[in-house]
């Protein structure tokens, strides 16, 4: 049996850390159908005043991850009034790390999306991505920060992209049976990192890119006999690539059932302990 609930999360900014704990959070309930409603760049009482005349209206409990102290009490008061439960998600954090540190919050709304250092080093990493994707521009490889492998459809390009979001400058080089790999890629001294994934969970991703081709070519591409899918011919190179990759001592990361997410966090794992290793093999 399932149960519906109306949700509101109230941000004074892009409202991405709340839809990061409500995303996480739901994932944990098995039978839950849940709307939410979205309230960002709540900056001003008379835009706020409208979300609670909003949320009277379809009444359900209020996530906030409002930071100006006068906008989060009159927040209260209002929920408060109309009998709706709230729950400031940074509440908790905030108050750790003021007690540890000594010293008072500043409550400056999206706070996280300064423009500094950080901003500007995934900017370049973007550029760099665009720049390095599916084997463009080779001569490169020596500066970036990691070098994702694999066959075609294993995730390559979106993962370089999230890693970019984190500030990683990643290439990614498609394995391609019967083609020599790219020397460079042989003789660079960066962390080299394979992706890899279940044949019949790859043959399902490449069906529906052919399938949404919507074309007369794509319906001869979805031939069984189509060695792009077959399921002989794609798990035969879904084993030369795992072979290939342990040749050169290159780990691997399985994607078949991991989300973009928390493959990233695996490479990025992986990476620290690259430069560990590398640290000990060159001490200064």
């Amino acid at each position: 049996m399932s149960h519906h609930i109306v949700l509101h999360l109230v941000s004074d900014a892009t409202g991405q850390t709340l839809d990061s704990v409500v995303r996480a959070s739901i994932a944990q309930f098995s039978h839950a159908e849940v709307t939410c409603h979205r309230w960002n760049l709540i900056r001003t009482r008379s835009q706020l005043r409208r979300v609670l005349e909003a949320i009277e209206q379809d009444r359900g409990p209020v996530l906030s991850s409002v930071v100006d102290q006068r906008l989060q009490h009159e927040l209260t008061i209002g929920c408060a009034h109309i009998k709706v439960r709230l729950v400031n998600v940074l509440d908790p954090v905030t108050a750790v790390l003021q007690d540890e540190l000594g010293e008072k919050a500043i409550g400056r709304p999206g706070g996280q999306y300064v423009m500094d250092d950080a901003y500007f080093r995934r900017i370049d990493a973007m550029h760099f991505v665009l720049a390095h994707d599916d084997g463009q521009e080779i001569g490169g490889l020596s500066h970036a920060d990691v070098i994702l492998v694999g066959i075609s459809r294993a995730s390559k390009t979106p993962t370089s992209f999230y890693l970019a979001n984190c500030g990683v400058k990643a290439a990614n080089v498609p394995l391609i049976p019967d083609l020599p790999l790219p020397d460079e890629l042989l003789h660079v001294a960066r962390p080299i990192v394979g992706l890899t994934i279940d044949p019949d969970v790859l043959i399902s991703i490449r069906r529906h890119r052919l399938d949404v081709m919507g074309d007369r070519r794509s319906e001869m591409l979805l031939r069984t006999d189509n060695p792009y899918i077959d399921p002989e011919r794609v798990e035969e190179e879904v084993r030369w690539a795992r072979r290939l990759c342990a040749r050169h001592g290159w780990p691997l990361v399985d994607v078949s059932r991991r989300s973009i997410e928390e493959t990233s966090a695996a490479i990025m794992g992986l990476m620290a302990d690259w430069e560990e290793r590398r640290a000990a093999a060159h001490p200064t």
